[in-house]
């Protein structure tokens, strides 16, 4: 759920809008220690997860308090409300929205109580059989005299129906419900919850979405990404391995498996979403970018006299691809860093200034060079156009753009909010008429298989869809459809003579 620096790039047109993460979800069990203001600074590090909205839960052992609030960590929590959640226990949650609307009411943690106490939950991921667990719930409420499953606008969330699933079992205990029910859910989701003296965290079977495990003197942390951790002086014990819940409380830490694991970790954390100082598998994400940007310059060299990112997420396959090609790095693009959201629009007189707000070039640096500009991914190609537009008004003789992803084509149902398939411009377009669309002379991508070996963690335990179409986990009927239906458009478009699909074409066909 993110717009934050590390997505900076993709969001320097107001209509361009890049992929963005479902969220960040932190937890802490550390009595002793202030818990409310170790998950402030845990969400302060996952802040890039998402930027719509922040909350936590704290409980003090009798009673769960939750605060939650539309906008950035530092605009939700204050030094008054921290010192008010008192507690041993707490979750913490930040969101960018890829089900239900951007308002308060689906903001996180979710609270309900349960008929063993209460409960509280953050989740990062998606569903892809909420229709089935919907029907799961209600045949659990009926006749068990609770309140019917919530029909408002918070049902509309995947967390929700987590949450009243989890709390649908009056004979059982979380931990017991946790054990029977998540073998059922489907899709991507880690997750963190709470009961009133229990923390507890929980990964879906192929381990999409990260999630890790830190300890504490004295106590136990989770969270999304390891830099989390370091941020709150937790040393990393390990990552939750997909198929397992961890409880923790008072007697210690103890691990369920409630599914066989089937790793397929998202191939996406490695190419921006996750920090650059976070580690996957026991490998930096800044190591693997740095891997991919010298694999990039082996396979698609050029002559040129500057390397330059498109900062942030740029940086590091820019300083491998410099590094390999013996090309020099610079910087070239000064960002402003107080811009994230754009919440006021320019108006017409002004909207040239555009890309500007956000990124300036150094026009001495760059006039009259012949510059490779490194980015990570091309989403509708709108930021690409206006970014080398601006690199020749300021002076560059020559643009190659490189990009440290393979084209996305595909939409993730996993917890990415990319474009719908229709503005994909890689779906309809292939690498030489991106090149043309955008202007720049040359324009190369890194293959899946380079970027692949890039993470040093075997191709078949890694979700590539986004880049092949190839779903690890089975999609529901609703998905099925949208797919069959871009794929038979795009099959009837493809076999007509000088033909391709146009991708804005299909927008009326949105993809969730």
């Amino acid at each position: 759920m993110s717009r934050g620096d590390g997505l900076l790039n993709h969001n320097l047109l107001s209509e361009d809008i890049g992929p963005q993460d479902a969220c960040g979800v932190f937890g802490v069990w550390a009595p002793g220690e202030e818990v409310a203001k170790l998950t402030y600074f845990g969400l302060y590090a996952l802040q890039h997860r998402g930027q719509e909205s922040a909350g936590m839960a704290v409980s003090d052992g009798s009673r769960i308090v939750v605060f939650k609030d539309m906008g950035l960590v530092s605009q939700v929590f204050n030094e008054g409300v921290l010192e008010s959640l008192q507690g041993f226990l707490a979750i913490g949650h930040t969101r960018y929205s890829t089900t239900g609307a951007s308002i308060w009411e689906n903001a996180q943690p979710t609270f309900r109580t349960t008929a063993t106490g209460h409960l509280a939950l953050g989740h990062n991921g998606n569903l892809t059989n909420t229709h089935e667990l919907r029907t799961r719930i209600a045949e659990l409420q009926s006749g068990s005299g609770e309140l019917p499953f919530n029909t408002g606008v918070a049902a509309g969330t995947d967390t929700e129906i987590l949450t009243a699933l989890l709390a649908a079992h009056p004979d059982l205990s979380l931990e017991e419900s946790a054990i029977a029910e998540l073998p059922l859910v489907r899709g991507a989701f880690s997750l963190v919850f709470m009961d009133d003296t229990t923390l507890y965290a929980a990964r879906d079977p192929q381990g999409i979405r990260p999630l890790v495990l830190g300890r504490l003197e004295s106590g136990w942390v989770v969270a999304s990404e390891s830099a989390a951790l370091d941020i709150v002086g937790a040393s990393v014990i390990r990552e939750v391995d997909p198929g397992e819940l961890i409880a923790i409380d008072a007697q210690g830490m103890r691990s369920h498996r409630f599914a066989p694991a089937a790793p397929k970790g998202c191939l996406f954390e490695y190419v921006y979403l996750a920090r650059p100082d976070t580690t996957i598998a026991g490998r930096s994400v800044q190591a693997t970018r740095v891997d991919t940007g010298r694999r990039l310059a082996n396979s698609s060299p050029v002559e040129a006299d500057l390397v330059i990112p498109v900062p942030e997420s740029g940086r590091y396959a820019a300083i491998g691809y410099a590094q390999e090609s013996g090309i020099p790095f610079a910087e070239g693009l000064v960002k402003n860093s107080y811009v994230g959201r754009t919440f006021i629009q320019p108006s017409q007189t002004i909207r040239q200034l555009g890309i500007r707000l956000k990124l300036n070039p150094l026009k001495e640096v760059i006039a009259g060079k012949r510059l490779v500009v490194v980015d990570d991914s091309i989403v509708r190609g709108n930021t690409q156009r206006a970014l080398v537009r601006m690199l020749r008004e300021a002076g560059a003789r020559e643009v190659h753009v490189r990009i440290s992803s393979p084209p996305v084509k595909w939409p993730c149902f996993y917890g990415i909010d990319f474009a719908t398939r229709a503005e994909l411009i890689a779906n309809g377009l292939n690498v030489e008429e991106i090149c043309a669309s955008i202007g720049a002379d040359s324009l190369a991508y890194v293959g899946l298989d380079v970027l692949v070996e890039a993470t040093q963690i075997p191709k078949n335990n890694l979700c590539r869809a986004c880049f092949d179409g190839v779903y690890p986990v089975e999609l529901s009927e609703e998905h099925r459809v949208h797919l069959e239906v871009f794929e038979g458009i795009e099959r009837r478009v493809s076999t007509s003579e000088n033909l391709h699909v146009d991708p804005l074409a299909l927008d009326a066909l949105k993809l969730p």
